[in-house]
């Protein structure tokens, strides 16, 4: 906001596709209009030379 990172809303460092879960965030963040988040995934796919896209939908 401001051009200033409000910081990490949720971080899974021992993710596993097989068991997606719900995760509390420590803290209520308001996302206002105008506010841009960054999703970071890091993915390790031996097969893959191309680059995997994502689209995520947020209901307010």
């Amino acid at each position: 906001r401001n051009s200033k990172q409000l910081g990490t809303i949720c971080e899974d460092k021992k993710y596993d596709f097989r068991l997606q879960e719900i995760q509390d965030m420590k803290e209520i963040l308001i996302i206002k209009p105008r506010d841009k988040i960054l999703v970071e995934c890091k993915l390790q796919a031996l097969d893959q030379s191309g680059i995997t896209f994502v689209i995520l939908f947020f209901y307010l």
